[in-house]
């Protein structure tokens, strides 16, 4: 089992999206979200989009990975998400993001917050692992390589 076991679920992963903003797909992450969860979509919106607001959350290599505390949330949330497309994150290597994981933690979670965004990032720095993922066709297929053990 590995740490995006806990975090991710089939209707919480979005494969293939179309959305030609961040603000978009924080309004398709959101929606999506709360539908699984007892969140607003609102309220995630308005989190993932002041977090952005604080500085870009791209990684590079067309990888970001939004994070926020949310009022009410009571577990950690994961949403994973690839894109058509790539979309602006004024990411650190110019490269356009189409590969994201979305991180919402209750608010008085802070060394968990960090401890999945270090096994977060660490995931999304392989390059095999991040290719699965783009190759993905369908939701279950994103799931299935999300939650996949990496080789040592």
């Amino acid at each position: 089992m590995n740490a995006l076991d806990s975090l991710l679920n089939n209707k919480r992963v979005m494969c293939q999206v179309e959305a030609a903003s961040r603000k978009r797909i924080f309004e398709l992450v959101a929606q999506q979200v709360a539908e699984d969860a007892d969140l607003t979509e609102d309220l995630i919106y308005a989190q993932l989009f002041a977090r952005e607001k604080l500085g870009s959350t791209a990684l590079g290599a067309g990888v970001a990975v939004p994070h926020c505390r949310v009022a009410g949330c009571e577990q950690p949330l994961g949403c994973l998400v690839t894109l058509a497309h790539g979309v602006d994150f004024d990411a650190p290597d110019g490269r356009d993001v189409d590969l994201l994981f979305v991180l919402l933690v209750p608010e008085e979670a802070t060394q968990t917050h960090l401890d999945l965004l270090a096994e977060i990032a660490r995931r999304f720095s392989n390059d095999q692992y991040c290719a699965q993922l783009r190759r993905a066709e369908s939701t279950g297929q994103l799931l299935a390589a999300a939650t996949q053990r990496l080789a040592a």
